[in-house]
């Protein structure tokens, strides 16, 4: 499948084959490529918690509207970040590079970080974000669908999968075979809407 077609194709389903499974392989091919998300520094400030247990499944959908896929899909993960992550041995981000850059490219992060806590939580939603999209977009090209949510208690989730309290929640996505397709789109505006030459 092209890229333009897994694009057009990826679809937010909401039911699915609680009879499939992944094998690890898949998931650790899934989760790779999703490694491969840009992020602010490279400072990789997500964290997937894959939810494989059937009763914390179960006690996440309690607390996320009843929604079925939660439970029904063939994995669930969580979507964290780690507010802090920029301030944990950020030499480790650019170990690859020679000693002056990765010496440069760190003070660049303690000072665009340190003191900018509002910086801090928005790039790591922002790289959740962007991990998340390339999760799902592989996910369909490996053949199987995803949905993303946000319809949860945060607090309660956060409790449920013992959140470190410098990390945040994202958003959740459910991925498995669909067992119905996905609801018609519920329309797309026009380019000429959202695109901006230059200026509002």
């Amino acid at each position: 499948m092209k890229f333009a077609e897994v694009v057009e194709a990826r679809r937010s389903v909401k039911h699915y084959d609680p009879d499939h499974t992944m094998s690890d392989a898949e998931v650790h091919e899934l989760l790779n490529s999703t490694l491969l998300s840009p992020t602010s520094f490279n400072i990789q400030h997500w964290r997937f918690v894959r939810v494989s247990d059937k009763a914390l499944r179960a006690d996440i959908r309690a607390v996320a509207w009843d929604q079925a896929q939660i439970t029904d899909a063939s994995e669930l993960f969580v979507i964290a970040a780690d507010i802090k992550a920029w301030e944990k041995s950020p030499e480790r981000y650019w170990q690859n590079v020679d000693s002056d850059t990765q010496d440069f490219l760190v003070n660049m992060i303690g000072e665009f970080y340190n003191g900018r806590e509002w910086i801090q939580r928005d790039e790591a939603i922002r790289s959740g974000g962007i991990a998340s999209q390339t999760l799902m977009l592989t996910a369909k090209s490996m053949g199987y669908d995803s949905c993303p949510m946000i319809g949860f208690d945060q607090e309660k989730v956060a409790e449920l999968i013992k959140l470190p309290d410098d990390h945040i929640l994202v958003m959740l996505i459910a991925v498995g075979k669909a067992k119905t397709d996905a609801y018609p789109r519920g329309g797309q505006l026009d380019l000429s809407e959202v695109l901006i030459n230059n200026t509002f």
